[in-house]
């Protein structure tokens, strides 16, 4: 049987973090899939709770999506080739249709990229290594987790709109003809829009939604969800 725990040289000291000792006993792939709208966070975080947990692999699922452009024009699949707050724009309108657009683009964009996202999780229980995911698809409920894995999902949102606006500030400057950040509040409405949406969808599902206003609580808190959940798989039967 292949070992399937994170590399002892990439674990924070168990004296740093004592829980950390049931990491090491973990004989699972560990899956941690932090969702959230845009601007939220999502990657600083995903990244900095791999990096203390000792997990080496981490994407997002809007690498899949840029992905999935490349084999799939925008005549056959349309959304995906929008940003997630811009998917509306590959909707077909009808006279009387009362839906918000850009959330059922958005939801539309989200069922093609899952493919691709659910095969990803695949491969990491196929070939018996842990993951983190972070992505604005990453929708409670409609994500469904390989079995032989251990899965640990939280959802990021931000309350305060002046301070989910601050975020966009950080964002790369390399934009589509306009600065970006005026690209991110013009559109800030609809991301509110999504966020409201999936913190709806995590309080069905059961998924925990964490207030991220300060970047390394939100690293603890996800931390302590993960460890929480690898003691309860941990004990006796």
């Amino acid at each position: 049987m292949n070992d399937r725990r994170p590399p002892e040289s990439t674990l924070f000291p168990v004296e740093v973090h004592p829980r950390l000792e049931a990491l090491r006993r973990l004989e699972l792939p560990l899956l941690v899939l932090v969702g959230g709208a845009t601007g939220t966070g999502k990657s600083t975080v995903a990244t900095e709770v791999a990096h203390r947990l000792g997990i080496t692999r981490v994407t997002s699922t809007d690498v899949v999506r840029q992905t999935m452009r490349a084999f799939f024009s925008a005549e056959f699949m349309p959304s995906i080739h929008y940003s997630s707050f811009e998917a509306g724009k590959a909707v077909s309108r009808v006279e009387g249709d009362k839906r918000d657009p850009n959330l059922t683009g958005f939801l539309d964009q989200t069922r093609n990229v899952l493919v691709g996202v659910h095969a990803v999780l695949g491969r990491a229980l196929e070939e018996g290594y842990s993951l983190a995911l972070e992505g604005v698809h990453i929708v409670p409920g409609m994500i469904k987790p390989p079995g032989g894995a251990l899965v640990c999902q939280v959802l990021l949102a931000i309350e305060d709109e002046a301070d989910h606006e601050s975020h966009f500030w950080t964002r790369d400057s390399a934009s589509e003809g306009m600065r970006p950040f005026e690209k991110y509040l013009r559109a800030l409405p609809d991301i509110r829009r999504i966020q409201e949406y999936l913190v709806r969808e995590a309080g069905k599902a059961g998924v925990p939604v964490i207030e991220n206003s300060r970047v390394e609580e939100t690293v603890d808190r996800v931390i302590d969800l993960v460890l929480d959940q690898i003691e309860r798989e941990l004990e006796p039967a």
